[in-house]
């Protein structure tokens, strides 16, 4: 078997992880791309994720800048896990914005990293941003050696 480019990890990667993550398919996120240290994660706001102000709740967007960064930090077939996450929320977002959230790894060292994220609407307006601190577990999203 010859060896996987880490552009081929970064997708087998972001493959595996969306198969076994019903929280971010369940909202609907679509993964648009990844490389590796990087995602980009869209999903539309719906009305059960409408507040008592007529905006959309924050948690959806903390979640949808969270899957962003997991899919970022772990497109290195290596398990990664946040160890924290701060976010600042811009603009309020509304019923039906489309929101896409692009995570970008900052720096990575032994076994932690630092990714900030970039949530904009539809109109390219950022509406929040995100920067989360990753920690690496043992093992893989995948084995690698093409054995079942």
């Amino acid at each position: 078997m010859h060896p996987r480019s880490a552009q081929q990890l970064a997708e087998l990667s972001a493959e595996a992880m969306l198969s076994g993550d019903p929280a971010s398919t369940r909202l609907g996120m679509v993964v648009e791309e990844v490389r590796p240290g990087f995602a980009r994660l869209r999903m539309t706001v719906v009305a059960y994720m409408i507040n008592s102000h007529n905006i959309c709740h924050g948690g959806y967007v903390f979640t949808l800048a969270d899957s962003a960064f997991a899919f970022a930090c772990n497109t290195y077939n290596r398990v990664t896990v946040a160890s924290g996450a701060t976010i600042d929320f811009l603009a309020p977002v509304y019923l039906d914005d489309e929101l896409t959230a692009e995570a970008s790894e900052q720096a990575l060292g032994g076994r932690t990293g630092v990714y900030d994220v970039v949530v904009t609407n539809q109109r390219g307006k950022n509406v929040a941003v995100f920067r989360g601190r990753s920690h690496r577990l043992q093992g893989s999203l995948f084995d690698e050696s093409g054995k079942s």
